[in-house]
């Protein structure tokens, strides 16, 4: 069976490459997804086999608040935002014009070490200190239960990605953790609005400063955004202008104020399912 994931010494250069110009071979599908999400195989000479996620434009399911079809360059656009952070939170994605079922972004596979989730649901008496509670509730049956997320920098940049890309759809299940121990965030369709529409279940930090090393990052995407390169120029292109003028403001905002916000209170903060 091949390798899930390209071998360790593969640069992104060649990773990137290889997702965008090797042939795809569809494997599978993710029926839970939302969007028509396929996973295939790819066998490319310099990396090697590995699997990626395809998500074909055509297989976008309409909503009411994105413009249709802009979801999987909203994905592709995440990773653009990522690189210039430096964080490499963001499995490598790349947007292709000829995919089996037409245009769409491929992004690279993350096999889940689900023994150690960073997003987790448990008891009470199974907290500790390591855990950095987001709410309390109760199930169907009456038991008490709290979502929870772990208190780890590779954390805090996700919940700084979040804040910056407006992502209104950070589920549990959509913090993967490597065999490795890095963390990585996965599904970004739902990015870069206009409107403020956070919704997360990375509040945990609410109301905390936002470290200095992550907004030396911050104020260093502030300076590209200003002289887009051409991946980020490709981002401006994508985007409406209202969002791109969105974008630029929610990051000077971080720089001005520093600090994890608390949710608004005007809309739901949590997406759903949480998990």
């Amino acid at each position: 069976m091949a390798d899930r994931t390209p071998g360790s010494t593969s640069s992104d250069e060649e990773i990137a490459r290889a997702l965008y110009a090797s042939e795809l071979t569809i494997e599978g599908h993710l029926s839970g997804a939302s969007n028509a999400t396929l996973r295939c195989l790819i066998e490319d000479e310099g990396v090697g086999k590995f699997m990626c996620v395809y998500k074909p434009r055509r297989g976008e399911r309409p909503l009411w608040d994105f413009p249709t079809g802009s979801l999987s360059h909203r994905e592709v656009a995440a990773r653009v935002i990522d690189d210039r952070l430096g964080w490499n939170i963001v499995p490598t994605t790349v947007w292709r014009d000829d995919g089996p079922y037409g245009p769409g972004m491929c992004q690279v596979w993350v096999d889940d070490d689900g023994e150690r989730p960073a997003v987790d649901v448990i008891r009470p008496d199974e907290w500790n200190a390591s855990w950095k509670i987001v709410l309390e509730a109760t199930t169907y049956d009456g038991s008490d239960v709290l979502l929870v997320h772990e208190d780890s920098s590779q954390l805090q940049k996700l919940a700084v990605f979040d804040l910056i890309t407006n992502n209104s759809d950070r589920k549990g299940g959509h913090v993967l953790r490597r065999f490795n121990g890095d963390l990585v965030g996965i599904d970004h369709g739902l990015t870069f609005h206009v409107e403020p529409k956070v919704r997360t279940v990375l509040w945990g930090w609410a109301g905390e400063q936002i470290p200095g090393d992550l907004m030396d990052a911050v104020v260093r995407l502030m300076e590209d955004l200003k002289a887009p390169d051409e991946d980020l120029a490709m981002v401006r292109a994508w985007l409406s202008r209202a969002e791109w003028a969105a974008l630029t403001e929610r990051v000077q905002e971080l720089i001005d104020h520093p600090v994890f916000p608390e949710p608004r209170g005007e809309e739901p903060a949590l997406p759903w399912p949480p998990m």
